[in-house]
């Protein structure tokens, strides 16, 4: 089945998400890999595909998983969450509809 992981990032994350982005991005790409990856990426803090120092306010991640505690397991131990960027990380089940 599928999860959305919506994580939100604590104020001024950026050198936090800097410093811990390889780490993420290679998790990201080992779901990618075993073909589990639908989505994933940052929400921009401002109205830009690069938001340069104003940075991120969070992710969403959407991917398949076993079962609901199997994502969660997965979104507590991201690089992210270890470092401090994210505040809050919310995991719930979801179905695509489309594209289908």
């Amino acid at each position: 089945m599928l999860y959305a992981i919506l994580s939100e990032d604590v104020t001024d994350s950026l050198p936090k998400r800097q410093s811990a982005r390889p780490a993420h991005l290679q998790r990201l790409q080992d779901l990618q890999d075993a073909g589990r990856l639908v989505i994933a990426g940052p929400h921009p803090a401002i109205d830009s595909n690069t938001p340069g120092d104003a940075g991120f306010t969070g992710s969403l991640v959407i991917a398949e998983f076993s079962s609901l505690s199997a994502a969660q397991e997965w979104a507590n131990v991201d690089p992210y969450v270890a470092a401090g960027v994210y505040k809050n990380v919310t995991v719930k089940p979801f179905k695509q509809v489309f594209p289908q």
